[in-house]
């Protein structure tokens, strides 16, 4: 089930969006913009819908915040409702924008809408826990800043990422990444696996939890501590 981020400090709109997203999606819900940013850097969601006006923080700069690091999809759902307002929050970089009250069935379908549209076109990207892979940029990035890789070992985690909590031999992921260099030797594999260690590690990144040694098989990409 897809999971929507809920940031409104009105318990009302909390509860109501709820009743309405409930049904059809895991909603998680946050009062703080500050809470709902950690979250963010450390798990995934698949769209986030907003207030801009929250304690705390400044209009529009929890979309800000989050756009640092982040391509979720965004819906600011404000009852700022002058052209100004609703530019400023594109600007910001929402995806859409939603006046309060708003129709419940106007909401369900931007929302569907929205998650349609960012499925096919994130199907070049991958997301995990702040981590973002993006094969048409070629760019490997923790929270936003990038981490400079090689070809293989960008390939390598793209195909560990694809495949979460599945085991790949080294002669699977030489056949699969190296395709037809037969001259590679199976060891080359741990080799890139290390450097990929030390790269994700100094980026911050808590790789040891993540990418696995499966003695005596090969590695596979957990993701059981997410």
């Amino acid at each position: 089930m897809k999971k929507i981020m809920v940031i409104d400090n009105d318990q009302t709109t909390q509860k109501l969006l709820s009743t309405l997203l409930s049904p059809f999606y895991r909603c998680l819900q946050f009062q703080s913009a500050t809470d709902a940013i950690e979250f963010l850097l450390q798990k995934s969601v698949s769209l986030v819908i907003l207030d801009v006006v929250m304690p705390g923080m400044q209009d529009s700069s929890i979309c800000t915040e989050i756009r640092k690091f982040s391509n979720v999809p965004i819906i600011i759902l404000s009852s700022k409702r002058e052209k100004e307002d609703i530019v400023n929050g594109f600007k910001q970089g929402a995806d859409d924008y939603l006046t309060k009250p708003f129709n419940k069935e106007e909401l369900l379908v931007r929302v569907e809408a929205l998650l349609k549209r960012s499925s096919i076109v994130n199907s070049d990207s991958l997301f995990f826990q702040g981590l973002t892979w993006d094969e048409t940029s070629f760019n490997l990035s923790f929270n936003g800043k990038s981490i400079s890789i090689t070809p293989k070992e960008f390939a390598l985690v793209g195909h560990l990422l694809r495949n979460p909590n599945s085991v790949f031999s080294r002669g699977a992921l030489l056949e699969t990444i190296w395709k037809h260099e037969w001259q590679t030797e199976s060891r080359t594999i741990d080799s890139h696996i290390r450097n990929i260690r030390e790269k994700l590690r100094l980026s911050g990144f808590p790789v040891d939890l993540h990418l696995k040694t499966v003695w005596g098989v090969g590695y596979k990409w957990e993701t059981n501590h997410s």
